[in-house]
């Protein structure tokens, strides 16, 4: 989301202050050492031409003028002087966005960005608390959102009392739920002709919604936490609160409507690394299906290549298994297996492909064999 341009240099004149304590006031001057002339108030506003706004800033802090009381457009003004100085960095209170400018230039895709809060991890045992959506159009040609935002948020009874952690983390308490049921004819609705589906944490979401409405595991899906890759976008951190503060916003989080506001202003902004937005690259990639690799019987002494190679190990089905994104992708690690796994032995390795329908869901993809 772009914050509006303040003009610096148009903001009136504050009036000289009133001090109730003039010892204290007279401290905090001597030690500021603000000239004053008669024709002209001790304190403007700051602005770039200003060369006493560092002084400024300090005294305001200070409190040295506290009976004034800044609108909005001077505190925006002094934020900005401060990140002119290079040594401060100003993060905004990301404000929910429920129309978006413009108007598509050509095709949309219809997308809604979800987050469910839960009782617990377990998608078998435990129980959604609220589900939040918001429905908008992405311009396909600029992969930015356009038109009104839709927005639901409900709550529901788990039938059961909420753990105090998820209590601690949510601030939804038992009494909030007690008798809530989601509105399924609502939520039916908004999925009405939508194109795709976006959770930060699909793998999680997924399978939880898809359990409590059966709607939902006919849509593709996309996970803007594993569809992008944020390290090489130069993101120390994939935690949504991270994005947004990465981009200047502060946020309310672990509240699902508000994380999903969240997720959108992010999605909108170009990605650091490329010439297109958070959206545009996940329109992308479920376009294409990814891909479940399996080391089959890969020998124990080769363990410590696959971990290094980012295998993960599978306990139950004890395996080591890899996801991959392109048909590239998968040839390159068919011939690295044969080279530095199976030592250029025949081997028989299961690949399971996944389109957008059965991504990040508990449901399999197609699976095959492929010979090394």
């Amino acid at each position: 989301m772009n914050t509006p341009h303040v003009a610096l240099d148009l903001f009136p004149e504050l009036p000289a202050p009133v001090h109730e304590k003039p010892k204290r006031a007279k401290r905090v001057a001597a030690s500021r050492t603000l000239p004053q002339t008669a024709a002209q108030p001790v304190y403007d506003a700051p602005n770039l031409a200003n060369p006493h706004a560092t002084e400024l800033a300090s005294v305001l802090t200070a409190g040295a003028i506290s009976k004034v009381a800044p609108d909005a457009a001077f505190l925006e003004a002094m934020a900005q002087q401060l990140e002119v100085q290079g040594d401060f960095r100003v993060l905004r209170r990301l404000k929910p966005q429920l129309s978006w400018p413009g108007a598509p230039t050509g095709s949309v895709t219809r997308v809604v960005v979800l987050d469910t809060e839960t009782t617990g991890l377990d998608q078998g045992r435990e129980k959604i608390i609220e589900l939040a959506m918001l429905r908008v159009d992405i311009d396909n040609a600029t992969g930015l959102p356009v038109g009104p935002v839709q927005v639901y948020d409900g709550l529901e009874d788990p039938g059961k009392p909420i753990p105090p952690e998820v209590v601690a983390l949510t601030g939804i308490h038992d009494a909030d739920v007690e008798g809530q049921h989601l509105d399924e004819a609502r939520v039916a609705e908004l999925l009405d002709g939508v194109d795709l589906v976006i959770a930060h944490n699909a793998g999680f979401d997924r399978p939880f919604v898809e359990n409590r409405m059966a709607q939902f595991a006919h849509l593709n899906w996309a996970c803007s936490f594993a569809d992008i890759d944020w390290k090489a976008q130069g993101r120390g951190s994939a935690k949504l609160e991270s994005l947004a503060q990465a981009n200047g916003w502060f946020y309310d989080a672990h509240r699902a409507e508000m994380d999903c506001h969240a997720l959108l202003a992010v999605l909108a902004q170009q990605l650091p690394a490329g010439a297109h937005t958070g959206l545009a690259q996940l329109l992308q990639a479920v376009s294409r299906p990814n891909y479940s690799l399996q080391a089959t019987n890969a020998p124990f002494e080769a363990k410590d290549k696959l971990k290094a190679r980012g295998y993960r190990w599978n306990a139950e089905q004890r395996v080591w298994h890899t996801r991959l994104k392109t048909d590239e992708e998968l040839d390159a690690e068919y011939t690295w297996l044969k080279e530095h796994v199976y030592g250029q032995r025949r081997a028989l390795v299961q690949l399971e492909k996944q389109d957008a329908k059965v991504r990040f869901s508990n449901r399999p993809g197609v699976v095959t064999h492929q010979q090394l």
